[in-house]
């Protein structure tokens, strides 16, 4: 007997677990009606369903039962008679005989249909969650996310990791996201931060000597939810001591690839690693989809010389669609708008076509292949490798700019959807320390403030902030940022170097992260660590698009909770309690 169905007091099967071998056998089943049909004027089938499947039980027509009602039955489980078998089911061979019924709780009409065959509006869906909660898709994501976590949980411990819990209620920390506060009723006018992570909690756990540190963590940020992000999130959070960027990524990837597997039956490969550089100039993103090709290509040698004012910028990059000439002038023009919005100047289109006319060999075609030279379109084809029938597109700008239009157009034109496809996962290392100059004239950091410069790049952090290597990384999957990591500061004078670079002077320093620059005085060992997102790796793994299909109680994209009404105003007494009066919202569109 598996643990699955291990009986209890009021059942002794699940419901899709009986089969043909089970024949004979006498059995107590719970569930809900999901459905019931008339035969004759004596007997009724109904099928009943728990979450591991429907089974069909033919019962006396007068028993009273109705959709969705909450039932026990007794009865032996037989051989379907001949040409009644339903090889859509596990369960599809027997059926339930000879039965009788108790009714546990009767219930009103669904708002919706309790089964995949239909969708119902996300609103209603979320309104009555604890309907759509017993939908076998919700079933289903929701099981194996368990079995992630608990493949997750099993991977820590074995590598040495203990599980700590860390504060909900803490001081504020610089992520640089919006975070949710919460007033303290004792000390009026003063509030804890909910933490956008335990990031400075599993530092001070290594000063504290817990060597190799773990929990599947709580984490919320103020942010706009979209299909990635909610204001709740949960995240495999470790930390080690003693530890290289190449133990933590070993760590991380025996979590990922075990959770992996649980979720799925098969084993990943092992998981590759690529520069931050690579990534963004072969796909233009720090987020690599590595599931199909369209790889950029760079043209900037190819038009060093060009009398082309189109292609005369710092550099231009392309990218191939295979068999895209025939794409539509339409939809030519719908790619263009969209690269302009992405930041590009324009889009320049290719069709690579059977002959070029001026000689042997494929030619170009479209409104500025005649503007080439004879030299320039055959390096164009022969950098490309286009074929005649592909369709290239290029754009000439900045650098960053070229490569980040032209990686946005390669996941709009390409990509699968997030859950389809294998599974390919990257490492994605040699982050730049910072990520530009800010309004400010300061350096704005690309992770987090306490992420550890590569030794060689330090003397650069006063003279040349963006030249600055860090050591941080990336764990990337079809496209999606699942978590980022990085070796530690874990030298007092280090971090001070870095909060200068960053025009955090030694007082505000010192008021904001004292009790970190403090424990770094008593003997702080060397460390580094890692996050990931459990949520979107299990929506991932279920193949879904959205994070709220495996959460059990999600928010809309607005932030509210449709089942309970939150957020809803407190009582005036509360406030007074907790010495807040409620300004007039601030005027814009999140006041209208």
């Amino acid at each position: 007997m598996t643990e699955t169905n291990r009986p209890t007091a009021m059942r002794t099967h699940l419901c899709g677990v009986l089969r043909k071998a089970d024949v004979g056998t006498t059995v107590r089943l719970c569930g809900w009606v999901a459905r019931r049909r008339e035969h004759g004027e004596h007997l009724a089938f109904v099928d009943l369903r728990d979450h591991t499947g429907i089974v069909q039980c033919v019962i006396d027509h007068a028993t009273d039962v109705r959709h969705e009602w909450v039932i026990a039955l007794t009865g032996t489980v037989r051989e379907r008679p001949e040409g009644t078998v339903n090889p859509g089911i596990g369960t599809g061979e027997i059926e339930i005989g000879d039965c009788t019924v108790e009714v546990l709780n009767e219930a009103e009409p669904p708002p919706f249909a309790v089964d995949d065959r239909a969708e119902a509006d996300e609103p209603v869906r979320l309104r009555y969650r604890y309907v759509d909660l017993r939908r076998p898709r919700l079933q289903r994501n929701l099981r194996l996310r368990s079995r992630v976590n608990a493949a997750i949980r099993a991977a820590m411990v074995r590598q040495g990791f203990v599980e700590i819990e860390t504060p909900l209620l803490w001081a504020p920390t610089p992520e640089g996201s919006r975070e949710f506060s919460v007033p303290s009723r004792l000390h009026h006018g003063s509030f804890y931060a909910l933490p956008q992570s335990p990031q400075l909690a599993k530092q001070l756990l290594m000063v504290g000597g817990f060597d190799r540190y773990f929990q599947i963590a709580r984490c919320l940020r103020d942010e706009d939810l979209r299909a990635d992000r909610q204001f709740e999130f949960m995240q495999l959070d470790m930390e080690c001591s003693f530890a290289s960027q190449d133990d933590v990524m070993g760590f991380v990837s025996e979590a990922v690839l075990d959770a992996a597997e649980a979720a799925t039956g098969e084993r990943p490969p092992p998981i590759e690693h690529m520069t931050w550089a690579d990534a963004r100039d072969r796909f233009g993103t720090d987020k690599p989809d590595l599931r199909f090709g369209m790889e950029l290509t760079d043209l900037t040698s190819v038009f060093a010389q060009t009398e082309v004012k189109a292609f005369s910028s710092p550099a231009t990059k392309a990218i191939v669609v295979q068999d895209g000439a025939a794409l539509p002038r339409s939809k030519l023009d719908e790619l263009t708008e969209q690269a302009k919005r992405a930041g590009a100047a324009g889009l320049a289109w290719f069709r690579v076509v059977e002959s070029g006319g001026a000689g042997p060999g494929p030619g170009l075609d479209g409104p500025l292949a005649r503007h080439l030279s004879e030299e320039e379109t055959v390096r164009l084809l022969e950098r490309t490798k286009a074929e005649p029938g592909d369709l290239i597109l290029v754009v000439s700008d900045t650098y960053t700019t070229a490569c980040a239009v032209l990686g946005t157009l390669r996941v709009a034109i390409g990509a699968p959807p997030v859950g389809q496809g294998p599974h390919r996962y990257v490492w994605v290392v040699d982050f730049p320390m910072f990520e530009g100059i800010g309004a400010d004239g300061n350096p704005q950091p690309a992770h987090h403030p306490f992420t550890m410069p590569y030794a060689e790049d330090l003397p650069l952090l006063a003279s040349d902030p963006l030249a600055v290597r860090s050591q941080a990384y990336d764990l990337v999957l079809n496209g999606w940022e699942l978590g980022s990591g990085s070796v530690r500061i874990h030298r007092r004078e280090t971090q001070s170097q870095v909060f200068s670079a960053l025009g955090i002077g030694p007082e505000e320093a010192e008021a904001r992260f004292g009790f970190l620059l403090g424990a770094f005085r008593y003997g702080a060992p060397p460390h580094a660590g890692f996050a990931f997102g459990v949520d979107r790796l299990a929506a991932i793994l279920a193949g879904e698009e959205n994070i709220r299909e495996v959460i059990a109680y999600p928010k809309t994209q607005s932030g509210a909770d449709l089942l309970t009404g939150a957020p809803t105003p407190l009582p005036p007494t509360q406030l007074v309690e907790l010495g807040i009066r409620v300004a007039a919202p601030p005027p814009g569109p999140s006041s209208s």
